[in-house]
């Protein structure tokens, strides 16, 4: 890809690390199944690809979604937020699980009476899922 064709990179404005948040939404459902970062290199292969693909803050690298667990999100969409500092992708979630716990989203807890409790069942054993 071209220098010219990478405008659309540039329209989006990285943090001071060169990152910006991205939702993970269930492109059926609308669900919100996980948040991750990206840089321009994540955004740049995730269109390439097809595929979602993040940064991962803890181990300092590129990560496809589901490299391991072969949850993978194939994208259906991109779009970002007015202030173009948000990457929203709508995602076919591959599998129906995006947490790596098991579960359809990341959001499986809810506050109630001041305590954080699960709602959300566990659909596939992590230990199943990561065999490492």
């Amino acid at each position: 890809m071209s220098k010219a064709n990478e405008n659309w990179l540039n329209k989006i404005n990285w943090s001071a690390d060169g990152l910006v948040p991205a939702i993970a939404q269930d492109a059926d459902s609308g669900a919100i199944l996980m948040v991750a970062w990206m840089n321009r290199d994540a955004l740049k292969k995730t269109v390439e690809t097809g595929e979602a693909v993040y940064w991962s803050r803890s181990r300092r690298k590129l990560w496809h979604k589901g490299e391991e667990s072969g949850h993978t999100q194939k994208v259906k969409e991109i779009r970002t937020d007015c202030d173009e500092d948000v990457i929203l992708l709508k995602v076919e979630q591959t599998g129906g699980i995006a947490c790596h716990t098991g579960r359809q989203s990341c959001f499986f807890q809810r506050l109630d009476n001041h305590q954080w409790k699960a709602v959300e069942p566990v659909l596939k054993d992590p230990h199943e899922i990561y065999k490492a």
